[in-house]
């Protein structure tokens, strides 16, 4: 009966058109109902006790396959290693960025518990449709990594490139400035897509106004396409983010901006949140002309992920 057990939970029995169990659930009654059809006398319990002796466990489905790894993805991380850790040693700012997940706005389902008297959960929506009046926020996140401070832009329109420079521009003059005075350049980290990826015009050159607004030079390196999740603001920002308002209803742009910024870790993690009210138009067009007045220049390794951007004026 092992024998005959094993091969019913292998992951080949499940595409093979003679299993009884072809494309159905490996419950263990559904394995003890095809034991018992092979002339096995066995009850679940059995079953789950057997499962468990031959090594098998309840299992979740794990994010791991990042996609077609680029031949060059270990030399970028070691780049944006050495990149990072040079900056830091000098005393100069080094930001990682992105956008959170874009979250329903009202008395929606939130995953995750929280304790409540037994009997008594938060009441919510059945069905997760957009509310008209308060919408969607879409949260961008700037993580300091010399200082574990996190800055949040709550957006409620587009996630456009001028919004993800606009939050970067937020942090600077509301933290960065103030933390780093005597700062000449700013290396950003960030994905290879969405509102900061590296092949989108608007993001150069909405970078270019962020460099001539500041006098800082931009040093920018990507992650390789498919390794978002390596970029320090994924688990040293958001996931703290996510922890802290899990079963809690994001009932309103005030709850949602309050929830980020009570986010804090036993390592010390601050949280900064404000609400960013401006439209950002999509679909803006950038010009060759446009582009090529940002004053960038790119490394000789990969230039298209790691380049600099200096003010013109």
């Amino acid at each position: 009966m092992l024998g005959d057990l094993e091969a019913l939970v292998t992951d080949e029995a499940r595409g093979d058109p003679e299993s009884p169990l072809l494309w159905t659930a490996k419950s263990v009654r559904a394995l003890a109902g095809a034991l018992r059809e092979q002339g096995h006398r066995v009850s679940h319990e059995t079953v789950a006790k057997l499962l468990r002796q031959l090594g098998y466990s309840l299992q979740a489905n794990r994010k791991t396959k990042e996609g077609s790894a680029h031949p060059d993805r270990d030399l970028q991380f070691r780049h944006i290693n050495t990149t990072v850790a040079a900056a830091l040693a000098a005393g100069e700012p080094v930001i990682s960025v992105d956008t959170k997940k874009k979250e329903l706005v009202g008395d929606f389902k939130n995953a995750g518990r929280e304790w409540h008297l037994t009997g008594q959960p938060v009441q919510v929506r059945c069905h997760d449709f957009k509310d008209k009046q308060l919408g969607k926020v879409n949260p961008y996140g700037v993580y300091d990594l010399a200082t574990d401070e996190g800055w949040v832009s709550v957006g409620i329109d587009a996630d456009t490139a001028a919004f993800a420079v606009a939050s970067i521009v937020s942090w600077w003059e509301h933290l960065g400035r103030e933390r780093y005075p005597d700062a000449g350049t700013l290396t950003i980290t960030a994905d290879c897509g969405g509102s900061n990826g590296n092949r989108t015009r608007l993001w150069k050159t909405q970078l270019q106004r962020l460099a001539d607004q500041t006098g800082l030079q931009v040093r920018v390196c990507h992650f390789p396409p498919g390794t978002s999740k390596w970029n320090k603001i994924e688990h040293r920002l958001f996931s703290y983010i996510a922890r802290n308002w899990r079963g809690k209803p994001l009932v309103s742009r005030q709850a949602i901006l309050s929830l980020i910024a009570a986010t804090t870790s036993t390592n010390g993690l601050k949280v900064y949140a404000q609400l960013d009210d401006n439209e950002y138009p999509r679909g803006v067009k950038v010009s060759d002309t446009d582009l090529a007045a940002v004053n960038l220049t790119r490394d000789d390794f990969h230039g298209e992920w790691n380049y600099l951007i200096k003010p013109n004026t």
